[in-house]
């Protein structure tokens, strides 16, 4: 085998592993925290997109969602709830607090203003399988 060929095999091996890695990486888990008023909270970063982007809740105990808008491009300056007929402005650098009550099972999206950025609330009858 001449060097050309020794180099395309160890490319397309450390190819295929990476895609295997890539695959099965451990994905991060989204904290959502019970406070002592009750409330299932998150914390939300926008910064290219929502991170978290998916979220999963209990039905019937309200949400308080906080967004920290790290960028400046005018695609992350509002955040809108179709669902709850809710949406939030997004000041650059500052926290901003959207408060729902997720009364049904089922998956909600939100999104920004011109669906650039989306993310989905997963509402459960019970988180404890989902954790």
């Amino acid at each position: 085998m001449s060097i050309y060929q020794w180099g395309g095999t160890l490319l397309i091996l450390l190819f295929i592993v990476g895609s295997i890695g890539f695959l099965f990486r451990k994905k991060k888990k989204h904290h959502i925290i019970l406070s002592p008023s009750g409330y299932q909270e998150v914390k939300i970063r926008v910064n290219g997109k929502y991170m978290p982007n998916t979220i999963v809740v209990q039905r019937g105990k309200p949400v308080r969602m906080e967004f920290v808008r790290e960028e400046k491009t005018a695609y992350s300056e509002l955040v809108v709830f179709p669902h709850y007929h809710k949406s939030i402005v997004l000041p650059y650098g500052q926290k901003a607090t959207v408060e729902l009550f997720p009364n049904e099972a089922g998956s909600y999206r939100f999104t920004s203003q011109m669906g650039r950025y989306q993310g989905t609330m997963v509402v459960r009858d019970t988180t404890e399988k989902y954790k």
